[in-house]
C-alpha cells in the first residue's frame, strides 16, 4: 500500500505525520489531568442580593448536550430550540467593565463570578409568550438580537451576551440566536457550514419580530462569523419579502468574517429600505487575517482601512458608519473581541441602541496562537506540528490547556479512544520503519 510522506528517493527525511500523532495522542492524556476552567457552568445557582441579573431568550439549532449544566452541544439538531436564561453578573468591586468573570471552581459564586439562575429549555409558544412579556415591560418595545461568532460554546455566547447588555446598558429585550460551533480553532469549515444550516431558522426569528406588533424596534448586533449568518438572513428575508420591514433599525457588524466583496453584493439585495449598518474594523485583527488567507487572499470586511479606496466611497454611498477600533488596546491577543471588551465601546453600542455590541475567540492562549499560525489553510501536517509546539504552551498557560485537548480531539478523535485507537493504529503501519518512533 502506498504511503503519503514517505522518504523519497534521495534520502530525504522520514515521514513527519505518524510520530507528531504519537507525541499529540500523549499530549491528550497528560493535559486532561491538568485543571482548566470548568465546564457545566450553566447549572442554576441561588441568587445573590448583591448581582445584577440579566434575563434572556434564547434561540437555537444546537443539540442538547449530555451534560446537564451545558444544556446545548455544538453539534447540529433537526429544528430549533428554545429556553429562557437568567444570568447573574457579580458587583463592579469584582470584576472590570467588559469582563467576563468565568467561575474558577463550581458551583459559582454569585458574589464574584458570572452564575445562571435559570436555564429552562421551553418550547415556542413558551418561547413567544416570554417575548410577549418582556417586550411589554420595556421602556420602547426594542429587541437586540446577538449573533456569536466561530469558536464559541453555548456558554461562551451566553455569558458574553449578558456582558454586552450589562456593561451596555441596553434598555431592549435580550435574544440570543446560537448556532452549533464547536469551541475549537480546528472546527473552522464545520462553524462555517454551521452558519448557512442555520440561515433559515434565524430568518424565521427575523420574520417573527417583524410580524410581532408588540416589537416596535428589532437591533442586531453579530460577531466575526456569526455576521455571515446576520447578513445572509436579511438578505434572504428582504429577497423574500421585497425588502425589510422599517422597524429593524439597527445592524452593528462587529470584526465580521465576511468576503468584502460579497457584502457588497449582500448590502445590494437588501434594496433601498435598510436598517442602519454601523461596521467595527481592526486592521491587526490577526484573527481575520488568518481567514484571509484561507479564503482566497480577499479582504475580511472587519479588518478593511475604512480610510482607503474604495472602501471609503463605498462605506459612504451605502451609508454605512464606521468605528475603527485599530488603536484600541482592549480584547484578546488576537485584537478580535474589542468591541465587547472595551468599555468605552461597548458604552457607544449601548448608546447607540438607547438613540435609535472571542465572541468568545477570548478563551486563547498563547498557544493556540502557534496553532491558528502553523494550521495555515487546514493542513493536517503543519496542525500536528503546531500542537506539538504548542505541547510546553499547555502546560503553563490555563487558555492554551483549556483548548488543547478540543484541538487534538478535532485531529485525531476523542482521547477517550477515538484519539488512542487513531494513534495505534497509525503507529502500527509504520511499525516495520519507524519502530522506535511510537514507544510509549
Amino acid at each position: 500500500m502506498t504511503r503519503h510522506f514517505s522518504r523519497n528517493a534521495r534520502g530525504g527525511e522520514p515521514p513527519l505525520w505518524p510520530p507528531l500523532l504519537c507525541v499529540v495522542a500523549l499530549s491528550v492524556t497528560v493535559l486532561s489531568a491538568c485543571a482548566g476552567r470548568p465546564t457545566g457552568v450553566l447549572e442554576p445557582v441561588a441568587a445573590n442580593p448583591s448581582a445584577a441579573q440579566v434575563e434572556m431568550l434564547v434561540t437555537t439549532t444546537r443539540s442538547r448536550a449530555e451534560k446537564p449544566g451545558e444544556m446545548f452541544s455544538g453539534e447540529r439538531a433537526l429544528s430549533p430550540t428554545f429556553a429562557e436564561i437568567t444570568v447573574s453578573i457579580p458587583p463592579e468591586a469584582a470584576r472590570k467593565a467588559g469582563e467576563v468573570a468565568w467561575p474558577r471552581k463550581l458551583p459559582p459564586d454569585p458574589g464574584t463570578d458570572f452564575a445562571t439562575l435559570k436555564a429552562a429549555e421551553v418550547d415556542r409558544g413558551a418561547a413567544e409568550k416570554w417575548l410577549n412579556s418582556h417586550v411589554r415591560k420595556s421602556p420602547d418595545g426594542s429587541v437586540l438580537v446577538f449573533i456569536h461568532g466561530f469558536n464559541n460554546h453555548f456558554e461562551d455566547a451566553v455569558f458574553r451576551f449578558a456582558q454586552i447588555i450589562h456593561d451596555s446598558g441596553a434598555r431592549s429585550v435580550p435574544v440570543l440566536a446560537t448556532w452549533p460551533s464547536r469551541g475549537s480553532l480546528l472546527a473552522y469549515g464545520y462553524d462555517r457550514e454551521s452558519t448557512n444550516y442555520t440561515r433559515n431558522a434565524v430568518e424565521r426569528l427575523f420574520q417573527y419580530l417583524a410580524r410581532d406588533p408588540e416589537v416596535k424596534e428589532v437591533s442586531i448586533l453579530a460577531h466575526s462569523m456569526g455576521n455571515w449568518l446576520a447578513l445572509e438572513s436579511l438578505r434572504q428575508m428582504a429577497i423574500r419579502n421585497d425588502g425589510l420591514p422599517a422597524k429593524f433599525k439597527n445592524v452593528m457588524l462587529a470584526a465580521p468574517d465576511v468576503d468584502v466583496d460579497v457584502f457588497g453584493s449582500q448590502i445590494a439585495d437588501m434594496g433601498k429600505q435598510r436598517p442602519r449598518f454601523t461596521l467595527f474594523v481592526s486592521r491587526d485583527d490577526r484573527a481575520l487575517a488568518v481567514s484571509r488567507r484561507v479564503w482566497g487572499n480577499v479582504s475580511r470586511l472587519g479588518a478593511i482601512d475604512p480610510e482607503q479606496s474604495p472602501y471609503k466611497e463605498e462605506l459612504a454611498a451605502n451609508g454605512i458608519t464606521v468605528v475603527d477600533l485599530t488603536k484600541i488596546k482592549a480584547g484578546d491577543n488576537l485584537h478580535h473581541t474589542k468591541f465587547a471588551e472595551s468599555p468605552e465601546i461597548v458604552q457607544l453600542i449601548g448608546s447607540r441602541l438607547s438613540s435609535g455590541q472571542a465572541l468568545t475567540d477570548s478563551r486563547l492562549g498563547f498557544g493556540d496562537h502557534i496553532v491558528a499560525a502553523t494550521a495555515g489553510a487546514a493542513h493536517t501536517v503543519g496542525t500536528a506540528a503546531g500542537l506539538v509546539v504548542a505541547a510546553p504552551a499547555a502546560i503553563v498557560d490555563q487558555n492554551t490547556r483549556q483548548n488543547y485537548v478540543h484541538h487534538v480531539e478535532t485531529l485525531v478523535g476523542p482521547s477517550g479512544g477515538a484519539s488512542s485507537n487513531t494513534a495505534d493504529s497509525a503507529c502500527g503501519k509504520e511499525s516495520q520503519t519507524m519502530s522506535g518512533n511510537c514507544n510509549r
